[in-house]
């Protein structure tokens, strides 16, 4: 084991590697600190010709992690402050997605807001049969602002992408399952076991035809998810300056319904 940074852990099989977010008291959060230091490793394992499949997933077996910015959190940062986080998870996320190597999330509990875009970054996800799945982001006053209304749909269709966001509704591990968002479903127990036997198995297999696969479905899809993506960062901007988005965190904070304007 290999504790490289507070708050991850580094643990190599071979030519898999394992990252696991390791902030349990803090429901394995993405920090901005941890934000940073992932991208400056992803950036290493770009260049990295001897890793062929990565596995991220969470510590114990309650959260995978959540995202950088519940209500509680936004409402102590700056708008300013606000904006230059979810920019930081977006080149994070694209650098992600955009790793040679096969990327699998494994979903080992719950997975909220920001955490469920980080998932869908990956090329592959598996989830314990205990997980769930929500972005509460439209229960704010905001939307996913870090990468799935461009990813979602790809994965689920754009009318269930639509649902699952605009209601903010939790889904459990035989929906992820049934809508293909996970590409399996595991006991706990063996979720991890499950994981890396799979992670192995294209490890072993020629890494430039793995690499040569990916690269071109990558190339199929970008020219639509650029513009998609140019359009998320300018409607998020706009978003965090809205009376919307400051009534969802006031509502939050009082407990009680919000009353948006839709302004």
């Amino acid at each position: 084991m290999s504790q490289t940074f507070d708050g991850l852990i580094e643990v190599r099989e071979g030519a898999v590697l394992n990252l696991t977010i390791d902030r349990p008291a803090d429901l394995n959060r993405l920090s901005p600190e941890l934000v940073d230091h992932l991208t400056a490793r992803v950036a290493r394992l770009r260049e990295d010709p001897d890793i062929h499949v990565v596995v991220i997933g969470g510590s114990g077996d309650e959260f995978f992690s959540m995202g950088l910015l519940n209500p509680t959190i936004r409402a102590s940062l700056s708008k300013d402050d606000v904006i230059k986080l979810v920019r930081r998870a977006n080149a994070l996320f694209d650098a992600l997605e955009a790793l040679p190597q096969i990327v699998i999330a494994c979903i080992n509990g719950k997975v909220l807001a920001g955490a469920v875009e980080l998932a869908l970054a990956c090329d592959l996800r598996y989830a314990a049969s205990h997980a769930t799945l929500q972005m509460p982001e439209a229960a704010w006053g905001g939307f996913p602002g870090a990468g799935a209304p461009v990813r979602l749909p790809m994965l689920v269709g754009r009318a269930r992408a639509l649902e699952l966001m605009c209601t903010a509704r939790q889904i459990d591990s035989a929906e992820m399952n049934a809508l293909a968002l996970v590409q399996g479903v595991h006991p706990a127990q063996t979720l991890r076991q499950e994981v890396g036997r799979i992670a192995q198995q294209m490890a072993g297999n020629g890494p430039l035809a793995v690499r040569g696969a990916k690269r071109i479905m990558a190339v199929r899809q970008e020219p639509g998810s650029r513009a998609a993506r140019e359009l998320s960062d300018a409607l998020r901007h706009a978003l965090e300056w809205s009376h919307d988005v400051d009534e969802g965190l006031a509502a939050h904070q009082q407990n009680r319904r919000p009353q948006f304007k839709g302004r």
